[in-house]
């Protein structure tokens, strides 16, 4: 007995460690998560601070209740106690006690319904936007197309940052940033005091947009459009991330919202039209295999490497593209169709919102890269050919 004691102080000192190390090791992020967090986000828009502001009043309201009731229930039980004496009064339909618990009640449900459907009615309230950005969902990673205003025609996918993928993979976090998991590649950017509208929608399965500074979580449904708005009040960055389980990579699709100064958003906005305008590819273009492949493997990275790994062997379920037949099959529609459209049942993802030259890069990258080498070159032309099919 004293050994199986002693082994589990040592189990449960070992554990305390372990849990005081980790502990040490989080860090705050400012706009995200924060150590010790027991209340809601700071809030940075009006809707966010009303909503705090309906959490506190309803849980006072319901503590004051709760105190009132089992202070009168309790009391009446200690103080009417049968070792007392104390006789059941014999009264039946007071009348006046059914007003009392039907008026209250419902002065006190009214009194919480009014300010709850202001607000409800206010997050609503989509109209009048400066701002419109077509928030779409996919497994897992988020697009962004601005439709409306300023910046309007930009559209980017945003995708976690790899080398904090391959920090979750490698199962070694200790030096974990204080934004770990929830960095990204592409931003949303928006502009200070603007009133932005978000529709969502989604490209697979369903997604939620929830961005908690904001006040803001909206299901992304494919085949359906909805909507939320915000007004940020204040510069800086914001984080959240999709609240909808859609998959394995679930916890690998964050959100960061970059708040910026009218000016910087100007100047945000006309730098991204000139590296768009850079990226526009003619899809007659007729590419060399040297030219092709180092942009395949940048895209490969930000878009595959995720599930195939990015020495091609993939993981578990997810099946290789090194020595794939597919993949170093002559006849090139095959594969095509598979970025094009997806596979196994949504497993692979569509990747048919990448450009032609993009999506044609990474084919004839993965053609080419580790034991593949068949020297297999894919032309945007025939990215073009395959869509209609």
């Amino acid at each position: 007995m004293k050994s199986i004691s002693n082994k589990l102080a040592s189990g449960l000192l070992m554990a305390g460690a372990w849990v005081g190390t980790a502990a040490h090791a989080v860090q705050s992020l400012p706009g995200g998560p924060a150590v010790n967090q027991l209340n809601l986000h700071p809030p940075v828009t009006k809707i966010a601070e009303e909503q705090h502001f309906l959490h506190w009043m309803m849980l006072i309201i319901c503590t004051v209740i709760f105190v009132g009731v089992f202070s009168v229930m309790f009391y009446s039980i200690w103080k009417h106690r049968k070792s007392r004496g104390a006789q059941a009064a014999n009264f039946h339909e007071s009348v006046t006690v059914e007003v009392v618990w039907t008026v209250i009640p419902f002065i006190i449900v009214v009194l919480m319904a009014l300010p709850a459907t202001k607000v409800l009615v206010a997050q609503k309230d989509t109209t009048n936007a400066d701002l419109t950005v077509k928030v779409t969902g996919y497994q897992w990673k988020w697009g962004y197309d601005y439709l409306s205003g300023e910046g309007e025609g930009l559209s980017f996918i945003s995708t976690l940052d790899s080398s904090h993928r391959r920090m979750s993979d490698s199962g070694d976090v200790a030096n974990a940033p204080a934004d770990y998991l929830l960095k990204v590649d592409a931003p949303l950017v928006v502009p200070v005091g603007k009133k932005v509208r978000v529709i969502t929608t989604a490209n697979d399965v369903i997604h939620a947009f929830m961005v908690p500074a904001f006040g803001i979580k909206q299901d992304a449904i494919p085949g359906f459009v909805r909507d939320t708005w915000f007004r940020a009040e204040k510069v800086g960055d914001y984080y959240g991330q999709c609240a909808e389980l859609c998959g394995k990579e679930h916890a690998y699709m964050p959100i960061h919202v970059k708040v910026v100064s009218a000016q910087e958003y100007t100047q945000w906005v006309d730098g991204e039209k000139k590296k768009a305008a850079a990226k526009l590819d003619d899809p007659s273009k007729v590419w060399t295999l040297d030219a092709l492949l180092p942009r395949g493997e940048k895209v490969y990275a930000a878009n595959c490497a995720a599930c195939h790994q990015a020495n091609g062997k993939g993981a578990g379920p997810i099946k290789p593209l090194d020595g794939s037949a597919i993949v170093t099959d002559a006849d090139h529609a095959k594969q095509i169709q598979v970025v094009l459209k997806g596979a196994a049942n949504g497993a692979m993802p569509a990747w048919a919102q990448l450009s032609d030259t993009d999506l044609a890069a990474v084919v004839t990258y993965t053609k080419n890269a580790w034991s593949n080498k068949t020297g297999q070159l894919v032309q945007p032309s025939e990215i073009v050919a395959q869509r209609g099919k």
